[in-house]
């Protein structure tokens, strides 16, 4: 069952907070990274590279956690636990390049690797907390 997020906390997906996604490996033990993230009214959406450990583990186990603290206010921040639904390459590379804008003012992601290939995940939200 899909959950809004609070009206209270929605700027903290609009604006460039760091995203601390956890994602489970194999053996069960959590695995957290630091993503670049956006709101698209409906799904919590990251992006990264075709076949980096986060990639593995939530094509495996669409199971993930993530949370995003306040650069302003470290006491203030929003969870969202829930499901990718989707995994596609179509966009991605807008997608990135959004998101590169939004964190670093750049147009164009400048990280980019030779052969890389870029995916955007959907995170349909099941449980939604936060705090200040």
């Amino acid at each position: 069952m899909s959950q809004m997020i609070p009206e209270s906390h929605k700027d903290l997906l609009e604006k460039p907070a760091f995203g601390n996604l956890g994602t489970l490996m194999t053996d069960g033990s959590p695995q957290v990274t630091p993503v670049w993230v956006d709101y698209d009214g409906k799904f919590v959406r990251f992006n990264s590279a075709k076949g980096r450990v986060k990639d593995k583990n939530v094509r495996r186990d669409p199971r993930v956690s993530i949370s995003l603290q306040d650069p302003a206010n470290p006491y203030r921040y929003l969870e969202v636990r829930g499901r990718v639904v989707e995994i596609t390459e179509k966009g991605a590379d807008d997608h990135i390049n959004k998101l590169s804008q939004k964190y670093l003012g750049k147009l164009v992601y400048p990280f980019r690797q030779p052969g890389e290939v870029r995916v955007t995940y959907k995170i349909e939200p099941q449980k939604v907390s936060s705090m200040g």
